[in-house]
């Protein structure tokens, strides 16, 4: 089973990274040709419009429900999950970072935003920047990830305080793009977070490594943590 969530994420990589490099080539030839831009190309073409939104609902909703096919990190919400170590001290499991998270994501975006509205930027790059997140959502998990390595200081991803957070972060820059494929995804998105934030403040116990046997090495099947050597070895 841990082959199985590993080839999936190499999965996840690999065509996230094409639909970015396919809409690079889309919006550098629109800008050198003069021709549509990336919003007008997509919904030109409708097969690949549904395509590239049906994949992503996917991917979120079956985040709703628990699956051995994904990492731990998002699993631990569930109750069916939780393994009671015994202890019913539930240590910080990362909120002052998830908070610092927050902030830097909300500044970070806001310059992108703040430059689109100035009409510096317009629709296509924020489509880029939306799928240039998505591939870079894998990179985390499987490389390096800034946010664990110099805000968070968790472990791995499977004590990430912030893991279901990813796709609210991957949207968020659809929040410019006034098109209903743009706003259900990142509507769909928040819902999500949404439900993830209701469960930490309802059963904080699930989250933390003091009170969840769960997020223990030794009860880990997935060893994505192999990936990040430098973190890795840390530990």
């Amino acid at each position: 089973m841990k082959q199985l969530t590993k080839h999936l994420h190499h999965f996840r990589l690999l065509y996230r990274s094409v639909i970015f490099v396919s809409l690079l080539v889309f919006y550098i030839a629109s800008r050198v040709g003069g021709g549509e831009d990336i919003s007008q190309i997509i919904e030109s073409r409708p097969a690949l419009l549904v395509a590239i939104w049906a994949v992503f609902v996917v991917e979120m909703v079956s985040r709703f429900f628990p699956s051995r096919l994904e990492n731990r990190g998002c699993q631990k919400q569930f109750g069916r999950y939780y393994i009671p170590t015994g202890s019913t001290e539930v240590r910080d499991p990362g909120s002052t970072g998830a908070l610092k998270v927050l902030l830097v994501w909300i500044a970070f975006n806001m310059i992108f935003g703040a430059l689109y509205l100035a009409g510096i930027l317009d629709e296509g790059v924020m489509l880029l920047l939306c799928s240039f997140y998505a591939v870079c959502d894998i990179i985390c998990i499987l490389y390096f990830c800034p946010f664990q390595s110099w805000i968070m200081k968790n472990r791995c991803c499977v004590t990430c305080r912030v893991y279901n957070w990813d796709y609210a972060m991957m949207f968020t820059p659809l929040f410019f793009v006034a098109k209903p494929y743009a706003w259900s995804l990142l509507f769909l998105s928040l819902v999500l977070l949404a439900r993830w934030e209701i469960t930490y403040y309802r059963h904080p116990e699930r989250f933390s490594e003091s009170t969840n046997e769960f997020l223990s090495c030794r009860h880990c099947q997935d060893k994505l943590c192999a990936h990040k050597k430098p973190i890795h070895n840390k530990r």
